[in-house]
């Protein structure tokens, strides 16, 4: 029984989040603040009342949906770093087409939430092409292709067709048939305007993906090739065709994340002045989660009302800014956790020895 919990993922995340608040406790002090009302501060902002709660969920939605992009190609052997910029084209082709191609009621919003898939996904596969046909390594593609989709954004916002009439430098806002909040009676009866059903799609995904990767065919070889490429290939295993296909599904997850969270909250897409960081937050998610499709829920929930709960503390004088430094520090201390693992097993042992 020991030895499974010293195994388990779980232990090492709980262990790393503990002391990303004692970092952030550590920091708060230096600068003068109680970490005690800066902590007390940013629980209350997320379970004070139920209106906090239901917003740190809508919060958490696009954190689930980049969180699954990156954990699925990690099960892969991919490091998806371009999950930022498969996003980016997520949102902008769900933008475009909600305010671009008017159609009736829920249709609406499932092509734009079709259009920001099939975006996300190609953004991915091009790098994989890149990949499999010129040997390009993936990371350096995923970066400068976070960067053209960026710019790209901000080319198609400026668009006349696209760019509002009213002076802002964003989007005109996608026509209402095109949202995807809840009814008025759930908005009513949670407190919270901009619930929208992302939450859903969010936990749906995650659940497919889960039941793709453990439950089906081409699940083993995804696992395989993350595993293994040349084992893979010795079992004939296409090591090509399976990289190409997770940097596919990997975009398409992230650019939902996108669609989900302009069709949801935003209604817009702005003009960018830096990277939107939910891609890069969704590194967070898969890290926090151990890679698992399940486990990105709960991580997502979790940064997400840690986001939430952070913009609250302004009002008792504490930096927002902590909140980045307590889930760097988790981040940290889950890539270490192996020493955290080592260091246990052998104290194990030890006292095991001395009885």
């Amino acid at each position: 029984m020991k030895k499974k919990i010293l195994d388990s993922a779980a232990l090492y995340t709980i262990i790393s989040i503990l002391i990303g608040f004692l970092v952030g406790a550590v920091l708060l002090l230096c600068i003068g603040i109680s970490p005690a009302k800066a902590y007390a501060k940013l629980i209350s902002g997320v379970f004070s009342k139920p209106k906090f709660i239901v917003y740190s969920i809508v919060y958490a939605a696009p954190l689930i949906f980049t969180g699954l992009s990156v954990a699925f190609s990690f099960r892969t052997g991919i490091f998806n770093i371009g999950a930022e910029g498969q996003y980016v084209v997520g949102s902008l082709a769900a933008v475009v087409v909600g305010i671009l191609v008017p159609i009736p009621g829920p249709l609406h919003a499932i092509v734009c939430i079709l259009a920001a898939a099939l975006a996300g996904a190609a953004w991915g596969a091009i790098v994989g092409v890149l990949k499999v046909k010129k040997g390009i390594n993936e990371v350096l593609s995923y970066i400068m292709f976070n960067w053209i989709a960026f710019y790209l954004s901000n080319y198609v916002v400026n668009i006349k067709a696209i760019h509002t009439d009213q002076g802002a430098e964003a989007s005109k806002n996608i026509l209402d048939s095109a949202s995807i909040k809840m009814p008025k009676a759930i908005v009513q009866l949670t407190g919270c305007g901009d619930i929208h059903w992302g939450i859903v799609m969010a936990v749906v995904a995650a659940v497919l993906i889960w039941f793709l990767m453990s439950k089906t065919t081409l699940g083993y070889e995804l696992r395989a090739v993350g595993f293994s490429k040349t084992a893979s290939e010795y079992a004939g295993i296409s090591v090509n065709r399976i990289f190409l296909l997770s940097m596919s599904i990997s975009g398409l997850l992230a650019g939902l994340g996108g669609a989900v969270q302009t069709l949801g909250m935003a209604g817009r897409v702005s003009q960018f002045a830096s990277q939107e960081q939910y891609g890069f937050q969704g590194i967070t998610v898969a890290l926090v989660g151990a890679t698992h499709p399940i486990g990105c829920i709960f991580s997502g929930l979790f940064y997400g009302a840690m986001k939430y709960g952070g913009n609250k503390l302004t009002v008792v004088n504490v930096p927002t800014e902590v909140v980045n430094i307590i889930m760097g520090t988790i981040i940290i201390f889950i890539s270490i956790s192996h020493v955290f693992k080592a260091i246990l097993q052998k104290a194990l042992l030890k006292n095991g020895g001395n009885q």
